[in-house]
């Protein structure tokens, strides 16, 4: 078969973070034959060239090329480019790692598609990683229509015929922001450009030791020397005008105006806090027209405006200010309704842990501001104007994979008098819906644990914190649902009282132990109908399995109903079951792969004359509890009662008719 997908890893000195990488690439679900995975070792001083020569030795898709450090991972894949023999090639850094489906996915889509470029969503593990980019799939994309520029780094997937038609490769040397240069290329040059925005293809590592390279610290002087290298790509690409502005808006925004924010920036030593500044002074002034800064964010605005005038002091002071700025996230309703889970929140900008104010109206300072007071208030005239236009965000983040899916959420805004009148708050309630079978680009979140969190963007701040802690008064976390073939717990974490679902691992928590010997009833005319009812939403009727479980693990399973209110039913084979003592055992989802049982508090006891409902025992006790329900439940037909467990009531006897 044609190898259709090479994936090209540059590797130096990786240790222990290469074993995940490795690991993914040769779980793919795309047929072994189909892809290759060339590792170029580019000087290795530890154990992973021999860790590679073994790999490839053992595995016909693995090749290892060695060479000479070349001091960053330009020139290593510029080699793996040109030894590649796949139809795409696909760069991966050697401490991330892929979803098991990614390149099966990614090559599938870009061949829909004819795209040269494929950008698949990513997922952050301690680094942060685009998320407008990834709302939705965008199978022609631009970097007019979409935003593009937002992922610069290299991990994509892109056609090898395309590179070797433009002549495309990556800067060599040691150097930074090689991959914007090479990227940007690709997307102003590429017929099209596909974007995979529903499966999670590319996990990026925070490493324990914070020893990625794009992490270090660097020479502010060499890196914007590199950063004028991109901007030069788009001048050489584009016509002077809105398009060119908003592309350059993005270096000015994230290289540039963030470095020069809030604790970010106040954390840096004094001398290389100046001397950054005094480099994004210089190619502010050389390189950006008024048009670049005039559509960014508010708050973005007053520090690129700060930065063009050279006022140091003034960005320094005006960072001790932002340095106040948070989120405050209160719930306000979470249940479910049909099947959906409806969460209702609060949120507000604060500072200083107080609720942030807003001036009510007024005259703006003139532009750019004399002093910091003035920046303040501009930024917060021009915040409350643009209020009408903010809406928040409800996002569901896999715990353990860091993936997040963007749930739909109706927003209401409410401008509150705050002080002596001449101020407001600006406080947003989200009303958001989270559909168990579609919440994950459409389908279902898989098994695990969800965490739910809201991301605000106002005034140029973008903050997110998780939905909690849990309201003090009532509004206990609602019951587990039942729903789309999962049982799906929302419940308040212990440790941060935030909002978080329970897919599918839930069990003590499901609160079946706190079924009452009311809520168990016995009918028929030997009480071989059984009807529970459990704390369960249930929005439409579902199979469950019942499994009853002897003595010396003799065992019954029992097809049963599960129906809206939580009822149970199930007709017991009584005949099969008399002269024991049974403890009772649910699966909720008895068609989805992994059954799970969760025990019921009650043990069914069945005799000649019937069934009999009475408490579980503790484990190991199934034959005493016999023995105990020979002795004292046929001499007295009386409550029988346990310490926690369920009461059996006289009418729970069901005795064959004479």
């Amino acid at each position: 078969m044609p190898v259709k997908v090479s994936v090209i890893v540059p590797v130096y000195n990786p240790g222990r973070y290469i074993e995940d990488c490795i690991a993914s690439l040769l779980g793919q679900s795309l047929p072994p034959d189909a892809y290759e995975i060339v590792f170029v070792d580019d000087g290795c001083t530890d154990g992973t060239p021999a860790l590679l020569d073994a790999l490839a030795a053992q595995d016909p898709r693995v090749r290892v090329i060695h060479q000479e450090n070349s001091g960053w991972p330009g020139k290593p894949r510029n080699v793996g480019i040109d030894a590649a023999r796949g139809e795409y090639v696909m760069f991966v850094d050697a401490d991330d790692h892929l979803g098991a489906a990614a390149l099966e996915r990614m090559y599938d889509y870009g061949v829909a598609n004819d795209a040269d470029v494929v950008v698949g969503k990513m997922a952050g593990r301690g680094r942060a990683v685009p998320v407008e980019l990834f709302r939705t799939d965008r199978p022609r994309a631009t970097v007019e229509n979409a935003p593009l520029i937002d992922s610069l780094t290299p991990h994509k997937m892109i056609r090898r015929a395309f590179l070797d038609r433009i002549g495309l490769r990556f800067p060599e040397g040691r150097r930074r922001l090689e991959d914007h240069v090479f990227v940007t290329e690709a997307y102003l040059r590429a017929d099209n450009v596909a974007v995979l925005g529903d499966y999670v293809c590319y996990y990026h590592v925070r490493r324990d030791d914070a020893a990625n390279v794009s992490l270090q610290r660097f020479d502010p002087v060499s890196y914007f020397k590199n950063l004028r290298e991109a901007l030069d790509v788009v001048e050489r690409y584009t016509e002077p005008g809105d398009l060119r502005d908003r592309l350059f808006r993005r270096w000015l925004r994230v290289e540039m105006v963030e470095r020069l924010r809030g604790r970010r920036f106040l954390n840096l030593p004094e001398d290389y806090r100046r001397e950054l500044f005094e480099e994004i002074h210089g190619v502010v002034v050389e390189r950006f027209g008024p048009g670049v800064a005039a559509l960014l964010q508010p708050a973005q605005r007053v520090v690129a405006a700060l930065a063009a005038d050279g006022r140091y002091d003034d960005v320094v002071a005006f960072a001790q200010w932002e340095a106040g700025v948070g989120l405050a996230v209160e719930p306000q309703g979470v249940e479910w309704r049909g099947g959906l889970l409806r969460i209702v929140f609060a949120a507000e900008l604060t500072h200083d842990g107080e609720p942030m104010t807003f001036p009510a109206g007024g005259e703006r300072p003139q532009w750019p501001p004399r002093d910091v007071a003035e920046a303040v208030r501009w930024l917060g005239l021009d915040t409350a104007e643009r209020f009408d236009r903010a809406s928040p965000d409800l996002l569901l983040r896999e715990r353990g994979g860091s993936a997040q899916y963007f749930q739909p959420v109706r927003t209401d805004r409410e401008r509150r008098p705050a002080g002596a009148g001449d101020r407001v708050r600006l406080r947003l309630r989200g009303t958001a819906v989270v559909d168990p079978a579609t919440a994950v680009s459409g389908g279902p979140p898989r098994e695990g644990l969800w965490d739910v969190w809201v991301r605000v963007g106002l005034g140029g701040w973008t903050e997110e914190l998780r939905l909690g802690p849990a309201p003090r008064h009532g509004h206990a976390a609602p019951h587990a649902a039942v729903v789309a073939g999962r049982v799906v717990l929302p419940y308040w974490t212990d440790r941060h009282a935030g909002l978080a679902l329970d897919v599918g691992h839930a069990s003590e928590r499901l609160g079946l132990g706190r079924v009452a010997a009311g809520d168990v009833t016995l009918g028929g005319e030997r009480g071989e109908r059984l009807h529970v009812i459990l704390p369960l939403h249930v929005p439409e009727d579902a199979a469950v399995l019942l499994r009853l479980t002897g003595a010396k693990g003799s065992s019954h399973e029992i097809f049963g109903t599960l129906a809206p209110g939580g009822r149970l039913d199930a007709v017991l084979p009584v005949g099969d079951l008399t002269g024991r003592t049974w403890l009772a055992t649910v699966c909720l989802t008895p068609d989805t792969a992994g059954t799970r049982f969760h025990p019921l508090p009650f043990a069914l006891h069945v005799d000649p004359d019937g069934v009999l409902v009475v408490p579980a025992p503790q484990p190991g006790g199934v034959r005493r509890t016999a023995r105990r329900v020979r002795r004292v439940v046929y001499r007295a037909l009386g409550r029988l009662t346990a310490g926690g467990g369920v009461a059996t009531r006289p009418s729970h006897r069901h005795r064959r008719r004479r």
